[in-house]
């Protein structure tokens, strides 16, 4: 049988697939998302030019057309707009056609003109890796069948595979489809799993749409993001300079009129506000809702599934018709009624890009007192707590 230069046990190439698989997965996430992407954070020429060559040669990618591909998604999240929606293509097709996807908007010369600013264009980038994009990738099959053999072609084809089926499938699709949420962003993204190592982090894709600019993107105390764990190593080394990590709640003594340090906590951790807001209102929804389908046998049962999720989405991520559907549904019982409305209140009070800050701010005075002479304990509870925050 014919043997590469390396002549391994089965389990070591195995191991050879998952590292240098792994390596890429990180050269994704720390280069070209929270580096190039985000500019979350700087980094040396020398981890920046071995991530160029790597991504090169296991890729093919191209970092001025992913870097702009990724920010006109969040551009334009979840629109007829955004490169590869699930909730517009369906998750069928960003999962097994996300890299078609891709391909398709790396063609779109107004994308790569608006949104692919600031990404490397130097000699290099110039006359090899953009120019020669396909050579890399080539020149990885000849190395594979040099140092493994036959077997060196099943590696390059898993290495082929990964990011399509993890970057462009998991994170594209299964990311906007199913998961767990920590902040209200204005979109569907979900954390994928708590644990981000399989994908160097990108598994947290709702905190990372909640903080697009931070370089870290786990956020509770029990997620884990791998992709971070690399960036803290490269910045002990000096290697790598973090700008901005997503800010951290803290709650002080409870302000009883609302000032402008209050306002300003509100809209800062506004995704993390509406996610209490929905935890908090949960279970006074869901009881009122129930009260309602008794009285209302006709309706399918889709439709109440629909009508209970809907305080866990921002309202602008539902379509118009299910909004007025909602706003009908609740207008005729008191609960539902002012918690639906107060919610809406709320979230004026960021989007109101005219009203002047002390505008805001009595705004957001008068929700308070409001809220807390409604006789809702939960609505009460909430706001009592939402003062607190610093």
């Amino acid at each position: 049988m014919i043997q590469g230069v390396l002549d391994l046990p089965w389990w070591g190439y195995i191991v050879v697939t998952l590292v240098v698989t792994h390596i890429t997965i990180a050269a994704v996430t720390i280069f070209l998302h929270r580096h190039q992407a985000h500019r979350a954070l700087d980094l040396h020429p020398i981890p920046s030019h071995f991530f160029r060559f790597w991504l090169w040669l296991t890729t093919g990618m191209v970092t001025k057309e992913w870097a702009a591909i990724h920010r006109k998604h969040h551009a334009k999240c979840e629109t007829p707009e955004d490169p590869h929606s699930p909730m517009v293509y369906g998750i069928k097709k960003v999962m097994l056609e996300g890299t078609e996807l891709y391909r398709a908007e790396s063609k779109n010369l107004e994308t790569m003109e608006r949104y692919g600013h600031g990404t490397p264009d130097d000699w290099i980038e110039r006359n090899l890796y953009t120019k020669y994009s396909a050579r890399g990738v080539a020149l990885l099959l000849v190395l594979n069948v040099i140092l493994f053999g036959p077997i060196g072609l099943t590696i390059w084809a898993v290495q082929m595979a990964w990011i399509p089926f993890f970057a462009a499938g998991i994170i594209n699709g299964v990311g906007h489809y199913w998961g767990y949420r920590n902040f209200q962003s204005a979109d569907t993204s979900r954390n994928v799993l708590p644990w981000g190592i399989i994908i160097g982090g990108e598994e947290l894709h709702n905190n990372h749409h909640a903080y697009a600019t931070s370089a870290k993107l786990s956020n509770k105390w029990y997620e884990f993001d791998i992709g971070w764990l690399y960036i803290r190593i490269l910045e002990m080394l000096g290697l790598a300079r973090v700008k901005k990590i997503a800010p951290r709640v803290k709650l002080a003594q409870a302000k009883q009129v609302a000032d402008a340090e209050l306002l300003q906590a509100v809209i800062t951790h506004r995704y993390d506000v509406m996610a209490r807001y929905a935890s908090a209102l949960k279970e006074t929804w869901h009881s009122e809702l129930q009260k309602l389908r008794a009285g209302a046998a006709d309706r399918a049962e889709g439709e109440w599934r629909r009508l209970r999720s809907w305080l866990h989405f921002d309202a602008t991520g539902i379509p118009q018709q299910e909004r007025e559907r909602v706003s009908e549904t609740v207008k005729d019982n008191n609960v539902l009624s002012t918690v639906h409305s107060m919610r809406e209140e709320l979230t004026q009070i960021w989007s109101r890009s005219s009203a002047s800050r002390d505008q805001l701010v009595r705004q957001l005075d008068d929700w308070f007192k409001r809220a807390e002479s409604s006789g809702i304990e939960a609505l009460e509870q909430f706001s009592r707590r939402l003062r607190c925050y610093g």
